[in-house]
């Protein structure tokens, strides 16, 4: 029984729900790997049925840091890597501020910013204005970065600024891979210097990265053979209703 491995003993969760949890991570990142966003939005949520707020984010982050490596490394030959190091500048800037806010403003009003921004670049004629330029993208990594502090799921705000910027389904899906990488290390690395203690959960963690790349290898299979056409528009309703969840759960919070 997991209950009983010494790397579970801390972990305060039964046995079913560790094996939930651990399904869970293979199907999410699966779903990612397949289309590209969404997992990470899902696994947080389930995360956050079991478990306490205070451990949700610097847990998810272990987690999709793991997830995301192996997504990057299977697909690494289309890594954009210029973007990448674009990415890494104002992922460390963010990271920093927020780390420094972290209890400073409320979740609801976090999750609506990043809803409403996620929708404006999805629909918005910003394209081009991404596409001309490292500003924007710049910017739209340090805010990132920073709401990533709070409210963890900033994949698909991640996915927005990058498919502005690339063009082919496999690019887009391993560059976003490696760069959400680097947002989750920074934050694990944040989380640490604030305090908390990433050794009680180190058994689920592990489980839940090792059953996360086997997802990988399964929806990387899909992503292979799926329609250019339709990747693209499944890519758009699913950032579309990722961020409308957040923006209606953001709402109904502050009322």
């Amino acid at each position: 029984m997991l209950e009983a491995l010494p790397f579970f003993a801390n972990s305060q969760l039964g046995e079913l729900t560790l094996w939930g949890l651990i399904i869970a991570s293979f199907f999410t990142s699966a779903f990612t790997a397949a289309f590209g966003i969404g997992g990470g939005v899902a696994l947080l949520a389930i995360l956050g049925m079991v478990i306490p707020v205070t451990t949700l984010i610097p847990l998810h982050g272990m987690v999709q840091m793991g997830s995301n490596a192996g997504r990057a490394w299977h697909l690494r030959p289309h890594i954009n890597w210029r973007l990448i190091r674009l990415f890494l500048l104002g992922a460390i800037i963010g990271t920093m501020i927020g780390s420094q806010i972290v209890i400073a403003l409320p979740d609801a009003l976090l999750k609506i910013i990043l809803a409403l921004f996620v929708l404006a670049i999805t629909w918005l004629p910003t394209p081009r204005l991404i596409a001309s330029g490292n500003g924007f993208l710049g910017i739209g990594v340090v805010i990132a970065s920073i709401i990533g502090m709070f409210v963890g799921a900033t994949g698909p705000l991640i996915a927005a600024l990058i498919s502005g910027r690339i063009g082919e389904r496999q690019r887009v899906v391993a560059t976003h891979a490696a760069a959400m990488t680097l947002s989750h290390g920074l934050k694990i690395i944040a989380f640490g210097f604030i305090g908390f203690v990433y050794t009680d959960w180190l058994g689920l963690i592990c489980a839940m990265i090792l059953s996360g790349y086997l997802g990988t290898l399964t929806g990387a299979r899909l992503l292979h053979v799926m329609d250019e056409i339709l990747f693209r528009k499944i890519f758009r309703v699913l950032i579309t209703a990722l961020a409308l969840l957040m923006l209606f759960g953001g709402l109904n919070s502050l009322i």
